[in-house]
């Protein structure tokens, strides 16, 4: 039940931190590029990204984890002694 419950909070996760991974990264080249290195520079921009990946994949990311809590909860009476 815990490997089920990992897995699910990376497949959850993992959109998040992939565009912000992604957005820190560019962002970071541009620093370097143009030698600016202001912090807000490199916050902003992830903020503003990861606000739009879970409005994308809120839905489904919601849906996802309702299912797996749903599932959990009807299992429990499998794992009684």
């Amino acid at each position: 039940m815990a490997q089920n419950a990992l897995f699910m909070l990376l497949m959850v996760a993992a959109p998040v931190l992939g565009v912000v991974l992604g957005v820190g990264l560019l962002v970071s080249l541009f620093q370097a590029i143009t030698q600016i290195h202001e912090a807000t520079l490199a916050f902003v921009p992830k903020l503003i990204a990861a606000i739009a990946v879970f409005a994308i994949a809120g839905p489904w990311m919601m849906t996802t984890m309702v299912e797996f809590i749903r599932s959990t909860i009807l299992s429990i009476p499998n794992y009684a002694v």
